[in-house]
Parts: structure tokens; C-alpha cells; sequence
């Protein structure tokens, strides 16, 4: 009786889990058939397969939107800004959660507000003045300066995975002689690297899929422009016609990385244990 009595609600969250997946992918299955279509043929629609398979769209859409150079500007400024990010939320976490200090939950309170506040393109001028104060305009320095400003997330993220790391490592490591910073980056930070995975891998698609700060800021200087900023221009081709086939295309190449990178975070998907101290 319980198996039967557990069997439609088995069968209404399979369907629920189908429905989703569904409505997840179908869009992406879109984009990917779309991107082997004419223009002509993504534009009248009625057909999911297209007609004739064509592959040489991503090769134009490789060309014209100069692929190669936006293409390494976003990785340049995603790795970075995930590098920089992952350092300062990891040092910074370290120390919320072990230490005790003056400011303490004033500075936790002002990491949370920068989650739920967001005053947007109001903030675009000052911080174009800032940069060019600092003479970093011309440079993919000044765009990975402001993408660092949205690591309150991955902050918040390790510090959870702080909490299931034993204190009692830090007390046997500063018994034998380990300085704090020896504990930190000897002992912890290893431990983390679940922890730092997880939060390199939002961190990284946040920095690269991120469009309107890099279309301001590379405005004066089309060179520094990212790959999303590089889609927007295969709207419009040679002719002013709508090239929505390049730009699905040139969506699937800029999925590549995001891709590559969740298959090497994948095998960290999992939460440090306190299985670490033994005895």
C-alpha cells in the first residue's frame, strides 16, 4: 500500500522534472537549429529542422564579428575578474569567519546590500570618470576593476563552505607552528577548493556574459570590445538586413567556454566534509 501510495507522487515530480527540462533546453535546441538555417528560413519559421544544413554560418559568423579578438578580451577579463574575485572573497571569508573584529557585521551588512541593491546604469558615469582618473580606459584593467565590485556573492558562497571545514585544523596547525597565513594558504585554502569551483564557475559566466558595462566602456576603442558586445553587431549585416542566423550561430560559439568550464568545476560539485580530522 505505501508503494502504491508513493507512486503518483513519484509520477507528478518525474513529470514536473520532464516539464522543466523541457522548457530549459527547447529554447537552446532552437537556437542551435536556428544557427544552421538561412536568414530567410529562421525569419519565416513554421520548421524546426532546417532545410539545408548550413555549417558555414558559424564560419561567417566567426569572421564578421571578429571572433578572435572578442573572443580573447572576454576570456582575458572573465579569467581575471574570476582569479581576482575568487582571492579577495577567499581571504575575506577566512577571516569573517574566524576571526573577530571591530566592523565585523557592519562590513557583512555592506557585502549584502551590493546582493539586493542594484542602482545600475545610475552608477555607468562615475565609475567611467573613476577609470579614466586612474588612466585605465584604455585598457581591459579599467573593465575588470568594476566587474570586481559583484563578488558579494561568491563572498557568501565560500563562507558557507568555511563552516564545514573543522576549526580544529587551524588549532593544530598554529600548535605545530603554522603562522595564519600559513594556515590559510597551507591548510584551508585546499580544502576549499570545492568551495572556490562552485564560485569560479558563477563568477566567470557573471564576467562573460556581462554586456553593458563593456559596451560603455570600449565605446572610444572598438579593439577592447567583448564577445557580447561583438554579437550585437551581427544584428545588422553589410546591408542593414537582420542577420539573425549569424547571431545564433555566434550565441552557440560564445556557449563553448561557459561549457568547458562546467566540466572541470563539475567534479567539484560537492560540499567540504568534516571528515578531514581524524581521531
Amino acid at each position: 500500500m505505501r508503494r502504491l501510495y508513493r507512486l503518483p507522487s513519484k509520477l507528478i515530480i518525474g513529470l514536473f522534472l520532464l516539464a522543466v527540462l523541457i522548457f530549459t533546453l527547447f529554447p537552446l535546441l532552437v537556437t542551435v537549429l536556428g544557427s544552421l538555417k538561412t536568414n530567410a528560413e529562421v525569419t519565416a519559421g513554421g520548421t524546426l529542422l532546417p532545410n539545408e544544413w548550413r555549417f558555414s554560418n558559424y564560419a561567417e559568423a566567426w569572421r564578421q564579428a571578429d571572433f578572435a579578438r572578442f573572443s580573447w578580451n572576454s576570456l582575458f577579463i572573465s579569467s581575471m575578474t574570476t582569479i581576482i574575485a575568487l582571492l579577495i572573497s577567499a581571504m575575506a571569508g577566512y577571516v569573517v569567519n574566524r576571526r573577530t573584529f571591530p566592523g565585523k557585521r557592519m562590513y557583512t551588512a555592506l557585502q549584502a546590500s551590493t546582493m539586493f541593491i542594484s542602482i545600475g546604469a545610475v552608477v555607468l558615469r562615475p565609475q567611467f570618470e573613476l577609470i579614466v582618473a586612474m588612466n585605465l580606459n584604455a585598457s581591459l584593467w579599467g573593465i575588470i576593476l568594476i566587474l570586481l565590485g559583484s563578488h558579494a556573492a561568491v563572498f557568501f558562497m565560500i563562507i558557507g563552505f568555511y563552516s564545514a571545514i573543522p576549526r580544529e585544523l587551524d588549532e593544530a596547525a598554529t600548535i605545530d607552528g603554522c603562522s595564519f597565513y600559513g594556515v590559510f594558504f597551507r591548510i584551508v585554502l585546499p580544502l576549499l577548493r570545492p568551495g572556490l569551483a562552485v564560485g569560479a564557475l558563477f563568477q566567470f559566466r557573471n564576467a562573460w556574459n556581462e554586456y553593458i558595462t563593456p559596451l560603455v566602456f570600449t565605446m572610444t576603442n572598438p579593439k577592447l570590445q567583448t564577445l557580447t558586445v561583438g554579437l550585437a553587431n551581427l544584428r545588422y549585416g553589410y546591408n542593414a538586413a537582420t542577420q539573425t542566423h549569424l547571431m545564433m550561430a555566434g550565441a552557440c560559439i560564445s556557449l563553448l567556454p561557459i561549457l568547458i568550464v562546467y566540466i572541470f568545476a563539475n567534479r567539484s560539485f560537492m560540499q567540504v566534509t568534516a571528515g578531514s580530522v581524524k581521531g
